[in-house]
C-alpha cells in the first residue's frame, strides 16, 4: 500500500511532539522558573516577614499609587482606544495611515525616551515647567507625571486589540441600524459594543497589566520619592538596592500575582468569546 502524503497544514507526530516539547521547555525556562524564583525568595524566611514587608507603610503607599495610576490611565485609554479603532476601522480619511503609525509608536519607542520627553516638556527646566511652577502646578515628580507616562506606554493595547476585529466585522450592522433610524450613539451601544465587548475587555486587561508593571517611563518622571511617587516596580528596585531582598521579592510576588490574575481573566474572556 502506498503511503499518502500529509497535508501541507498537518505535521507528522514526531515533529508535532518536538514542537510541543520545545514550547513547554521555553515556557518553563522563561516563565515558570522566574515566577517560582520570585515566590521562593519572597517566602525564604517564612510567611510572616513577607507579609510584614507588604504591609509596610512605604509598600502600602506604592501599592495605592500603582492602583491609582492604573485606575486613571486605563479608563482614559479605553475611551481613546475605542475612538481610534472606530475611526480607523470604519472610515477612510487623509492621515489614516499616520494615525495608525502614531498609535503603534509606543511599541517602538523606549519607555525611558517617553519619560524624558515629559521631563523636557514639564520639568523645571522644560518648555512649560517654569510657567506651570509659577501657578503652583507640578507635573514631574508628582502624580500627573506618572499618569502621563503610563498613558503613553499603554495607549496602543486597546486600539490594537479592537482594530483587526472591527475591520473584519465591517460596518454593515451599523449601516443597517442607521437605515432603521438609530442614532450614532444608539448604534454604538446596541450594535457595535455587543460585538466587540470581549475583545474590548481583553484589551483593557492588557492595558491594566502594563500600567501596573511599567518601570522605565515612570522611573524617569517619578523622582523616586519614597512613600509618595514610587509605584510598586520602583519600590521593588529600591528595596533590592538596599539589600532588603525579602521585601523586594515579596512586593514583586504581589505584582506577579496581580499579573497572573490578569492573564487568567484574559484567558477566561478569550474562552467566552470562542
Amino acid at each position: 500500500m502506498s503511503r499518502h502524503p500529509l497535508p501541507a497544514t498537518q505535521e507528522g507526530p514526531v515533529l508535532r511532539r518536538l514542537l510541543i516539547g520545545l514550547a513547554l521547555l521555553i515556557v518553563a525556562l522563561f516563565l515558570l522558573l522566574p515566577l517560582a524564583a520570585v515566590f521562593t525568595e519572597a517566602l525564604r524566611r517564612g510567611l510572616v516577614p513577607a507579609v510584614e514587608a507588604v504591609v509596610d507603610p512605604d509598600s502600602i503607599a506604592a501599592i495605592r499609587l500603582t492602583l491609582l495610576v492604573a485606575a486613571i490611565s486605563v479608563p482614559v485609554n479605553t475611551v481613546g482606544g475605542v475612538a481610534a479603532a472606530w475611526c480607523i476601522a470604519r472610515f477612510q480619511f487623509p492621515g489614516r495611515a499616520l494615525l495608525l503609525a502614531l498609535i503603534e509608536l509606543p511599541f517602538s519607542v523606549s519607555p525611558v525616551i517617553s519619560g524624558l520627553v515629559w521631563v523636557l516638556l514639564f520639568g523645571s527646566q522644560g518648555w512649560f515647567g517654569p510657567w506651570l511652577e509659577g501657578r503652583g502646578v507640578q507635573i514631574i515628580f508628582a502624580l500627573p507625571g506618572l499618569v502621563l507616562a503610563t498613558l503613553f506606554v499603554t495607549f496602543p493595547f486597546v486600539a490594537r486589540t479592537l482594530i483587526p476585529l472591527m475591520q473584519e466585522q465591517g460596518g454593515s450592522a451599523e449601516e443597517a441600524a442607521a437605515t432603521l433610524g438609530a442614532s450614532g450613539w444608539q448604534s454604538f451601544w446596541r450594535v457595535t459594543l455587543p460585538e466587540i465587548r470581549w475583545a474590548l475587555l481583553s484589551g483593557v486587561l492588557l492595558c491594566n497589566a502594563r500600567a501596573m508593571g511599567e518601570f522605565g517611563a515612570v522611573s524617569v518622571v517619578s523622582g523616586h520619592i519614597r512613600g509618595e511617587t514610587n509605584t510598586m516596580p520602583l519600590h521593588v528596585e529600591i528595596l533590592y538596592n538596599e539589600y532588603q531582598f525579602v521585601g523586594a521579592f515579596a512586593v514583586a510576588a504581589l505584582l506577579a500575582l496581580l499579573a497572573l490574575l490578569t492573564l487568567a481573566a484574559k484567558a477566561v474572556l478569550e474562552w467566552r468569546a470562542g
